[in-house]
């Protein structure tokens, strides 16, 4: 079970957009990687194609970052969290939040 998964809010605890915080959008790589809204930000330059209507210039592209730079960030704490996971009573497996004990994955 991976620790990080799509939808999570994580905070960046290193590289150059420490202190941001943002949304993963998808795991790449194999679960190495994060691609996360607003974070680690390149910019590429694009020849403008006629034949598909591509206006051509620089654009701004997310691009993916190390998952040992991130960190679930904890509501309770303001704070990024170590995540676990436990077993509940049925079976279930879980992840929850090391820092305040609070369950990730609550399905109601």
């Amino acid at each position: 079970m991976n620790k990080i998964k799509k939808g999570d809010d994580v905070i960046v605890i290193a590289g150059k957009d420490k202190g941001k915080r943002g949304t993963v959008l998808s795991v790449v790589d194999n679960g190495q990687k994060l691609l996360v809204e607003g974070i680690n930000i390149a910019k590429k330059h694009v020849k403008p194609n006629p034949n598909s209507n591509e206006k051509g210039g620089i654009l701004s592209k997310a691009m993916p970052i190390q998952r040992s730079n991130v960190m679930v960030y904890d509501q309770t704490t303001q704070k990024g969290s170590r995540v676990g996971i436990r077993i509940l009573k049925d079976g279930q497996r879980v992840r929850f939040l090391k820092a305040s004990d609070q369950l990730v994955d609550v399905k109601e």
